[in-house]
């Protein structure tokens, strides 16, 4: 009747619901992932879609970095909403302050580079309801009265775009978004009690400038908490890309569309994640706790023209919207005490005092529906629990089933009586036991050597086709898996294969948890969360397979069924003995010795053995008596048994078998698949910035194997339709994997442009940077190029070093206004002015810069100064002007064009007797056609690829000094 069971472990039920299990769980985890939830039609009160869709739409129609005059247009129009949003509602000036900081700069240096940055910053509280204290003069500090427990928070998004892009989720969602929170927390029903501080910053882009400028203002010493809107896509789901602990992301969990894990925060925490967010500076310098959520994919689209509104939708928006709405109400509405936390927050109001810290989180969601979140050293102690309970767990259960008499695993023999009695029943218990470990380290060599021969032939087609790659990776595993275990099966049957499987996955489960839990205490790494869940998953398996043995029959019960069976029985009319010399060899001891020791290795061609499939282990006798004989004992009903596998396990339950896979596949497919998909996202077209293909293949296999080896235990149950379709599946994408373009009009390579014009000499060399071999491809094809030689070198940018930068005499540039009406250019020399004054001090000078139709400029020196002040700057403690090493370039930043700047240098002159470098001014306003160069660029680039800055600057003019 077991056969006739829809639950039962046959081929029929177990093909149906291994099946549709993976392929519902697939099909939900990727709807989440690909799909943006729809936008209300009803939004909050306070909230309107359609007009932060116009502002979106307007802040991006030009290319609007920091250092163009298009970012000027962005703010005007900025300030305006701001002011009619607060003019529309009548509020007062004690309600809601509109801060326009034109007044903040800061001195800061980072490695061997210095930054000089004058903000312009927008700035906007809403005091909240519970706040009674003052802030502070504008500009001045804050008064020493005011309570720490009376914190804020701050919401921070940047309007500047880069020179390339038109910024629309880098970051114009992150900024319409805060003009609805403004919008949203003025409604009387949504004030909040604690003070919102909305920050509009300029300069994000080029080393997180208008934070830093946002650090001057005394408003900045309000905020405990902050939540930032950041972009590195076009489109998609805004994920939560990291936070601070625990206690702020459970305010996150209030998101009707919660999407993230805490994978991605490990990723920046660890430096896998080469770019970096305003998050650095709030909760890095300031000391805020918080959340950063971002936009993530797809990267070919970040920082380039297709950074738009037609790439980005309503959803997206509201997607963004509804997070931030859920984190800074939840924010807004405790006291600082709330929080929870370690540390001390009284201390906040002093510079080099830190704020409370809370505890490092784990956080994931489940199909953007349900966000969980709970501390590390919970995961930590659950870990330390599972790996000392679970083993004692199987230990104990293992010594009850050998008291019982019930152990079959690794066993070989039962007895009658004992070990000496002369007749044993083979019990093949150790049949099937090293199958498992084999076909794993087959199957994952087969995808491992997938992702080394598509790196050797075609190593950048996870670029445009990552779900080839994982279809190919997927289809091979289980195929080669399935081939083996079935064909182990099909040779020698076992019923105790799907046991085995089950404790070879509990030992490799239980290494890599310990692995996570030393990770965890040592590293606070919060990553390898999934290894908790996949392995109490298999534990549950395993247990359920030990809990299915006590109902086999006793081994001795079951040597003496068979011993009822063969005992000699007297002859009815003669009283002889009947005839044994056939009987079963299982009982007898005159088969040579080698049969009782078979094993996996015995050969199956052998002509003294009977096939263990046909006779079942059974130990019939064939003595052929007749009717004169005597009816012996009767025997034992053990009931039927799967065809081939042992008699003894035939009272087995044959419906366990889903409560095991179901538990097992459920976790490993939604939680290592999420980590799949956000990997996926995160890496798939990050060659094109310099990163490692195998690195991104190897990842995709390791998670293969983890997403599929929950079938192991269970497929060689599977007949060959469905391994015959993915395996023809797995040549399919192979060899499209190896022979397609890596590259297309939806995914476009991503190049690298600059051009630097030698101001002195007129000499104009544009470059672009991208990756070898399709590089010079490219710039084969531009008319400027063609007939000159070709210089292709490592950039000297070091986070571009694993591509190659191809140079060749440019279209010169025209960033400058024309000198006189009858002028079609102006001289390069007058690009840029400088002057430098040495004093009576033989390692001190002071550097005049001034750079026409600019507000950006560099020193760049041969050598390293030790000190440096610039004419205007506010010295602040929490600053250094010049890091330990000393700096090597100073990055200068007006916040009004073609105005000069004072730098005064200081370095050592025992060491160096001189001190030379360059002087360089950078152009990056691309909107009104005046880099013709570029113009050239993104009129004859193939379909398959796209221009992006590579640097501040678009355009870079220079002349040398010595000093």
């Amino acid at each position: 009747m077991a056969f006739l069971n829809p639950f039962s472990f046959t081929p029929g039920p177990v093909i149906f619901f291994t099946t549709v299990t993976y392929i519902a769980l697939f099909a939900a985890l990727l709807t989440v992932h690909l799909r943006v939830p729809n936008s209300p039609s009803n939004p909050p009160a306070g909230t309107n879609l359609t007009q932060a869709w116009d502002d979106l739409e307007h802040i991006t129609r030009r290319f609007h970095p920091y250092n163009s005059h298009a970012n000027d247009d962005v703010r005007s129009y900025l300030l305006s909403r701001i002011k009619h949003i607060v003019a529309s509602k009548e509020l007062s000036k004690d309600q809601v302050q509109v801060i326009d900081d034109t007044v903040a700069n800061a001195t800061f240096s980072s490695g061997p580079t210095s930054v000089y940055f004058e903000g312009t910053n927008i700035i906007v509280t809403i005091r909240g309801s519970d706040d009674d204290q003052p802030f502070g003069e504008y500009g001045g500090p804050l008064p020493a009265e005011r309570r720490p427990d009376n914190g804020g928070v701050l919401v921070n998004a940047h309007y500047d775009s880069v020179s390339t892009g038109y910024g629309a989720t880098d970051d114009g969602v992150g900024v319409v978004t805060v003009l609805q929170l403004l919008a949203y927390f003025t409604e009387s029903e949504n004030w909040p009690k604690r003070t919102v501080v909305l920050l509009l910053n300029n300069g994000e882009e080029d080393f997180l400038n208008g934070a830093k400028a946002f650090m001057r203002n005394s408003i900045s010493r309000v905020p405990r908490t902050f939540v930032n809107l950041e972009g590195a896509g076009a489109g998609g789901r805004a994920t939560l890309f990291r936070s601070t602990d625990t206690e702020v992301t459970r305010f996150y969990r209030k998101s009707s569309h919660p999407f993230g894990t805490v994978v991605s925060g490990d990723g920046f925490k660890k430096g896998l994640i080469r770019s970096e967010t305003d998050y650095k500076v709030f909760h890095g310098e300031l000391g805020l706790r918080g959340l950063d959520i971002a936009f993530m994919e797809p990267r070919a689209r970040y920082h380039t023209v297709e950074d738009s509104t037609r790439e980005t939708s309503m959803n997206s928006l509201w997607h963004m919207l509804s997070a931030a709405l859920a984190s800074t109400s939840g924010l807004a509405s405790v006291s600082n005490d709330e929080f929870g936390g370690s540390g001390d927050d009284s201390s906040h109001g002093d510079d080099d005092a830190e704020t409370g810290s809370g505890s490092d989180a784990v956080w994931f969601d489940i199909f953007g529906k349900v966000f969980v979140v709970f501390q590390l050293h919970t995961l930590f102690a659950l870990c330390v629990t599972l790996l000392v309970v679970a083993p004692l767990t199987l230990i104990g259960l293992t010594v009850g089933l050998s008291k019982a008499g019930k152990n079959y695993l690794l066993a070989r023999r039962a007895y009658v009586c004992s070990s000496d009695d002369d007749h044993p029943v083979h019990l093949y218990g150790w049949r099937g036991f090293f199958r498992f470990p084999i076909v794993l380290v087959i199957a994952t060599a087969a995808v491992v050597g997938l992702a080394y021969l598509i790196v050797r032939v075609n190593p950048f087609i996870v670029y445009s086709s990552p779900y080839a790659v994982w279809s190919m990776m997927l289809s091979a595993w289980f195929a080669i898996a399935w081939f083996f275990l079935r064909g182990a099966d099909a040779m020698r049957p076992s019923a105790l294969q799907r046991m085995y499987a089950l404790i070879w996955l509990f030992i490799g489960s239980f290494a890599i948890l310990a692995l996570v839990t030393v990770l965890v205490n040592n590293y606070h790494l919060a990553a390898g969360y999934p290894a908790l869940f996949y392995f109490a998953a298999i534990f549950f398996a395993i247990l359920i397979s030990y809990l299915e043995l006590f109902f086999a029959p006793s081994k001795s019960a079951y040597a003496r069924h068979f011993d009822q069976i063969e005992s000699p029985r007297p002859n009815s009319e003669s009283g002889s003995r009947p005839l044994t010399g056939t009987t079963s060899a299982a009982r007898s001891d005159d088969r040579p010795a080698q049969d009782d020791d078979a094993t996996e290795t015995t050969s199956l061609l052998r002509g003294d053995r009977r096939s263990f499939a046909r006779y079942g282990g059974r130990r019939e006798s064939t003595s052929e008596g007749g009717d004169d004989h005597e009816p012996g004992p009767r025997r034992l009903d053990l009931g039927h048994e799967y065809p081939g596998e042992q008699e003894w396990s035939s009272k087995l339950p044959s419906w366990l078998w889903i409560v095991q896979f179901v538990p097992v596949a459920t976790i490993a497919v939604t939680l290592v698949g999420q980590i799949s998909l956000l990997l996926t996202s995160a890496l798939y077209q990050t060659p094109s910035d310099g990163n490692s293909p195998l690195f991104i293949y190897i990842s995709f296999a390791v998670l293969t194997v983890l997403l599929l080896a929950p079938t192991a235990p269970f497929i060689h149950r599977f007949t060959y339709h469905i391994p015959t379709f993915l395996f023809l599946v797995c040549v399919a994408t192979v060899i499209y994997n190896l022979v397609a373009f890596p590259f297309s009009r939806e995914h476009r390579l991503k190049v690298y442009f600059v051009q630097r014009v030698n101001c002195e000499t007129g000499i104009n060399t544009v470059s672009l940077t991208g990756l070898d071999g399709y590089i010079q491809r490219i710039v084969g094809d531009l008319p400027s190029a063609q007939g000159r030689g070709l210089n292709c070198t490592t950039p000297d940018v070091v986070t571009r070093k694993e591509l190659k930068t191809c140079e060749w005499e440019g279209i010169p540039a025209k960033v400058i206004p024309k000198a006189s009406p009858f002028s079609n250019k102006t001289r390069t020399d007058s690009w840029l002015s400088y002057s430098i004054q040495k004093g009576n001090s033989t390692n001190k000078a002071t550097i005049h810069v001034v750079g026409r139709n600019t507000r950006s400029c560099r020193i760049v020196f041969d050598t390293p100064i030790s000190d440096l002040a610039v004419a205007g700057a506010v010295s602040d403690p929490r600053f250094r002007p010049v890091g330990e090493t000393g700096s090597l370039e100073v990055r200068l930043w007006h916040r009004e064009w073609s105005q000069p700047w004072d730098v005064d240098v200081t370095w050592n002159a025992k060491e160096q007797p001189k001190l030379s470098g360059r002087i360089v001014c950078l152009w990056s306003d691309a909107n009104a056609g005046e880099i013709p160069a570029l113009d050239e660029l993104q009129h004859y680039l193939p379909v398959w690829a796209i221009p992006s800055k590579i640097s501040d600057g678009l355009v870079e003019g220079f002349k040398h000094f010595d000093i």
